[in-house]
């Protein structure tokens, strides 16, 4: 079994560390443009082996694609991060065109593989990537996801695990909708223990952890200067788990919908169960017109971003002005 993680700045380094430490492949491949860079960081992973017990052989290449060959899965963290006087429309021409190069060259190897695109703004980036692969290879939407609603919802769980003073390992819950400010927890399908979270948590501090996870991108960004990587990275490695070990574990993933909860032609994240062959189901769960509502305006917004990067006529195929968000 082999991975390929591109992009081997902080989110892409983490995730690799954390692949190799479950002993997951044989081989991990980590691909960046920075010469020495990689290099290092890919020798410096493996000098652990000894000291962490696993096998995987780390490789590091610069821009080697045909290195990737065979891989299973292809995570794509490239990207650049939004700078000062950069407007949403210059980042997403940017990393729609990173991502639609890296893309390219590593599924021509590997045909086969699933793809975990993790790079910002993540529903649209999953939406190019999708685009991308299938100008060179016929890919169908459930072997091409993003990452976001397992880092949302962790980011949502170890707030409530602070406010309670109690296991994040209790902690059981879900979030939809797009990465950003309009995504959706739910506190309904919020519990610790089986519990209902509102059993244990008054509406106000509920209310205060949802609005901060929300914003839990923007906090990280604030405090340290840079987007965060430690939980990205660990989310990521997490979902290459569940498809190595064909796991089919139901997680919150940025997916292609075709019907499900009245919506087509969108990258959206739902629950879903991740298995080997990628997305093996998507969970439609019964949401009261409330939760319904705010899926719809998160969808509206992630609408948005895919119109703008039809737009910007990157790519041969587009759908993202087709099936409007209909009102609740």
């Amino acid at each position: 079994m082999k991975v390929t993680v591109i992009g081997a700045g902080n989110v892409g380094a983490t995730c690799a560390n954390e692949i190799i430490n479950m002993d997951l492949v044989n081989e991990l491949v980590l691909v960046d443009i920075n010469e020495g860079m990689v290099q290092g960081k890919a020798l410096d992973l493996w000098q652990t082996s000894s000291i962490l017990q696993f096998d995987t052989r780390v490789r590091g290449v610069v821009g080697d694609y045909e290195a990737t060959a065979g891989s299973d899965v292809i995570v794509i963290t490239s990207g650049l991060p939004r700078k000062p006087g950069m407007s949403r429309d210059d980042l997403i021409s940017v990393n729609a065109k990173i991502v639609k190069d890296v893309t390219k060259k590593s599924i021509v190897h590997s045909p086969q593989a699933k793809i975990i695109v993790v790079s910002n703004p993540l529903d649209v980036m999953t939406y190019a990537a999708y685009l991308a692969a299938n100008e060179v290879v016929p890919k169908r939407s459930s072997e091409i996801f993003g990452m976001a609603g397992i880092l949302d919802t962790a980011r949502y769980k170890a707030f409530i695990a602070e406010a309670l003073n109690l296991s994040p390992k209790s902690i059981h819950a879900i979030l939809m909708g797009g990465h950003g400010d309009t995504m959706v927890p739910l506190p309904r399908y919020t519990s610790v223990a089986s519990i209902p979270i509102r059993e244990l948590m008054d509406e106000a501090t509920l209310q205060a952890i949802i609005e901060r996870t929300k914003a839990g991108g923007g906090e990280i960004v604030k405090l340290m200067g840079t987007s965060a990587w430690y939980a990205p990275g660990a989310a990521a490695a997490q979902m290459v788990e569940a498809i190595i070990k064909d796991s089919r574990r139901i997680f919150p993933v940025c997916a292609s919908l075709n019907g499900e909860y009245g919506l087509e032609d969108i990258y959206l994240g739902v629950p879903v169960v991740l298995g080997k062959k990628g997305i093996e189901k998507i969970i439609e769960l019964d949401l009261l017109p409330d939760e319904k509502e705010l899926l719809y305006q998160s969808a509206k917004s992630v609408k948005e971003i895919m119109v703008a990067l039809d737009d910007m006529n990157l790519f041969e195929q587009k759908y993202g002005r087709l099936n409007p968000i209909p009102n609740v």
